[in-house]
């Protein structure tokens, strides 16, 4: 069973989202949310596998829960999935930095939703496909200009920086297997290779450390 928690400041938002996965045999709601704090307080009490968290929040918002969720050794394992209304949301790569492990709209179809929080739950990123690259790229240009550098890129081998380009720019490990002409495990180890030696939490992480670091670039590679 996968135990789930709603955050939203709007209760109809959330009734809504609560009814939906506690339709699915396998999903348990176990509490819900109206702000961050509140958020993070549920999240200590009931340590539940993915929360679904909306962005703008009066008092302390989505993102800043998000962090302190994250940061937090009691909640770490909690996994925060980002559900917002507008795809350019400009407070989604901020959210992906603080420790998300992807974002979803609200206008996503039931069934799409509740594949994210298995995704999710399975310790996998997931970023909305038809939104993810232009997004991470547009604030990735109003990210510092200057490159953060991470001290695992110089560990990296350079099918390991190939694979990297690849999971920035949004592919799944079949997608990275066939267009760097390898089987998808050997995709997936390098994957498990990043996050070890990147410090990466999941591909959502590997996402901002590539372009951050400046290893993938906004419009390219």
């Amino acid at each position: 069973m996968i135990r789930v928690a709603v955050v939203d400041d709007q209760a109809l938002v959330r009734s809504g989202f609560t009814v939906l996965v506690g339709s699915d045999p396998d999903l348990e709601v176990v509490g819900e949310a109206a702000d961050g704090a509140e958020a993070v307080a549920l999240a200590v009490h009931e340590r539940p596998d993915v929360i679904l968290m909306d962005v703008r929040m009066p008092e302390v918002d989505g993102i800043e829960a998000t962090r302190r969720i994250t940061a937090d050794e009691r909640t770490a394992g909690c996994r925060v999935l980002i559900l917002t209304t507008f795809d350019l949301d400009e407070y989604v790569f901020e959210a992906l930095r603080a420790g998300a492990s992807g974002f979803l709209l609200k206008d996503t179809l039931p069934d799409e939703l509740l594949a994210a929080i298995r995704i999710v739950a399975d310790g996998e990123a997931l970023l909305a496909p038809t939104v993810t690259r232009r997004l991470i790229e547009a604030f990735a240009r109003q990210s510092a200009a200057t490159p953060e550098a991470n001290p695992g890129l110089d560990l990296l081998t350079e099918r390991e920086r190939e694979v990297l380009v690849e999971v920035a720019q949004g592919h799944t490990n079949a997608e990275v297997a066939e267009r760097l002409f390898m089987s998808q495990a050997t995709a997936k180890t390098h994957v498990s290779r990043l996050l070890t030696k990147l410090g990466a939490r999941d591909r959502a992480q590997l996402v901002v450390v590539a372009y951050e670091s400046g290893v993938v670039t906004p419009g390219g590679a």
